[in-house]
């Protein structure tokens, strides 16, 4: 099968964990390792996020002296690109899975409402109150993830990849195509085709539903730092869930900026393609390809999807 994979940037640096390359260089090669036994009998396209990278860099461009300005987050995003997928194409091949990254651009619309309301988490957690100060002090704005406060940025829609012709043709030869990392570099289109860079995240689930649809893509994984989608979060009856329809799984609800964009993702996949999707934990993703782990998402009964093909225009709308 064709199966892309959207792998979280907290799978690739756990919560509470230091940003030291060693430790993160250590979670690519334990996730390069679990992808290759994929590797061995599909053709895998991996879209990676880069939340805590992303946010590290910019921590690092605004307390730079030497910047008059801090790094703009299109820059930063591009730049994770280039320090993931190295890491990753690294250590697939290492694990015998031959591997190319691709640096990508994502492009959203300039109107986009997500810009006036930021959900994306980035960056590291902090207390409630040293948020807050340092949201004041940096101009940030901010928001609760789980036990922490993070730096929430704008994560516009995305509407097509620029480099999509080239994505399919490289996954037409076959071997890992490492791509859309962070969601890929955010850029708007003016009517002459002019690409600008736009300060935001784009996020990178919804990058690999839209990927996984444009190229025909069997399944679509979603592997992260937790197990399962869990029904009642966050309560003391919070239990997972295994197997849902597409309808049922829509119904729900999720915090935003963390599940909600993984459901969201798997929902649009599902119902446009007619095939399932999964969420579930990065180390036990043989399992949660085979439906035995992790959340799978099936269609609707007497759904039949409308299955997109590989793009030919480089993507159009998600």
């Amino acid at each position: 099968m064709r199966i892309v994979i959207a792998l979280g940037g907290n799978a690739l640096l756990e919560r509470g964990e230091g940003p030291d390359a060693a430790i993160q260089r250590r979670h690519v090669r334990r996730a390069a390792t679990a992808l290759a036994h994929l590797a061995t009998d599909h053709q895998l396209i991996v879209c990676h996020g880069n939340g805590p990278q992303v946010g590290l860099l910019a921590q690092e461009s605004e307390n730079d002296p030497a910047l008059s300005q801090p790094y703009p987050l299109d820059v930063l995003g591009a730049q994770t690109q280039g320090m993931i997928g190295y890491w990753l194409v690294q250590e697939l091949h290492n694990a015998g899975a031959p591997a190319v990254a691709v640096l990508s651009r994502t492009v959203v619309d300039a109107d986009d409402s997500a810009f006036a309301t930021p959900t994306k988490f980035i960056g590291p957690g902090y207390d409630e109150r040293r948020a807050r100060a340092i949201a004041d002090r940096r101009g940030w704005r901010i928001g609760r993830d789980g036990e922490r406060w993070r730096r929430v940025v704008a994560s516009p829609e995305p509407r097509r990849i620029v480099e999509m012709d080239t994505l399919a043709a490289l996954a037409e030869r076959g071997g890992v195509v490492v791509c859309g990392g962070g969601g890929g570099a955010p850029v708007v289109e003016s009517r002459d085709g002019r690409l600008d860079g736009v300060e935001a995240v784009v996020d990178k689930d919804l990058t690999a539903a839209l990927l996984a649809l444009r190229l025909g893509a069997q399944r679509l994984l979603v592997l992260t730092d937790v197990p399962a989608v869990m029904r009642d979060y966050g309560t003391p009856v919070a239990s997972p869930v295994r197997t849902v329809d597409v309808d049922t799984l829509a119904g729900l609800r999720f915090p935003a900026g963390s599940m909600a964009p993984k459901v969201d993702a798997c929902v649009r996949f599902v119902r446009a393609s007619g095939h399932p999707a999964a969420i579930g934990a990065l180390d036990d993703a043989p399992a949660v390809l085979a439906g035995t782990s992790g959340t799978t998402v099936v269609p609707a009964a007497g759904s039949t999807g409308s299955t997109h093909r590989t793009a030919r225009n480089g993507g159009g709308n998600g």
